[in-house]
């Protein structure tokens, strides 16, 4: 099995030990560096190419969005995972904006940190629920808006399950929305994304990011 490389960067060195100790007892993962700022971790991340760094945003020197920023430049292979206290939509959106593929808070429990590692790691995209929820929902309840958007090719079931792929439900929490079956969903979700010219989640929001529809409702 391959294991996960994780790159830890955060200015709270207690916040990095614990994460160091949750993420040694994964059998699937193992901390290869760490940084206290984001000038530090940019050469050290060149060095050792982890696949994925666990980045803070508040930081000295260098903050997290600079720093994901010029990442994504030197190494667009290393995805990077925010994990911050910001629970300001304005954040999530700056952070995917530079090309990170997750956004998580702090206060969140270690299964979803694990699990957004995992996602990301496997070149998906995780969004913190409650702050997805805000940034997208109103859209959700203009259909006119995200068909124009979307583009009108797109049939009304493929929208909905656009809309709920943004929001960052999993197949099966969609299939169980719309009284589909999961394969019912994949192939909805697969056809959307071909007509988009799209070929992940991740491509699917910043497409949607691109065009205006993440905003603060």
């Amino acid at each position: 099995m391959t294991r996960i490389k994780v790159f830890l960067v955060d200015d709270h060195m207690v916040v990095r030990e614990g994460l160091k100790t949750l993420i040694a007892a994964q059998d699937d993962m193992d901390v290869i560096g760490e940084a206290g700022d984001g000038e530090s971790a940019l050469q050290a991340v060149q060095d050792c190419r982890p696949d994925v760094v666990v980045m803070d945003i508040s930081m000295p020197e260098m903050n997290g969005i600079q720093a994901t920023e010029q990442l994504r430049q030197v190494c667009p292979a290393v995805k990077v995972l925010v994990m911050s206290v910001h629970d300001d939509t304005s954040y999530l959106r700056q952070m995917l904006a530079v090309g990170a593929a997750g956004y998580i808070l702090k206060h969140t429990g270690a299964d979803a940190l694990i699990q957004a590692i995992r996602i990301v790691a496997a070149g998906g995209l995780y969004l913190e629920p409650s702050l997805a929820e805000h940034v997208v929902g109103r859209y959700v309840r203009r259909p006119a808006a995200v068909t124009e958007l979307l583009g009108a090719e797109l049939s009304e079931r493929e929208r909905e399950v656009v809309q709920r792929v943004v929001q960052g439900y999993s197949n099966k929490d969609i299939a169980t929305q719309l009284s589909l079956s999961v394969k019912t969903v994949e192939t909805y979700r697969a056809r959307a994304l071909e007509k988009l010219g799209l070929t992940s989640r991740a491509a699917l929001v910043r497409y949607a990011l691109e065009r205006g529809w993440l905003h603060n409702s």
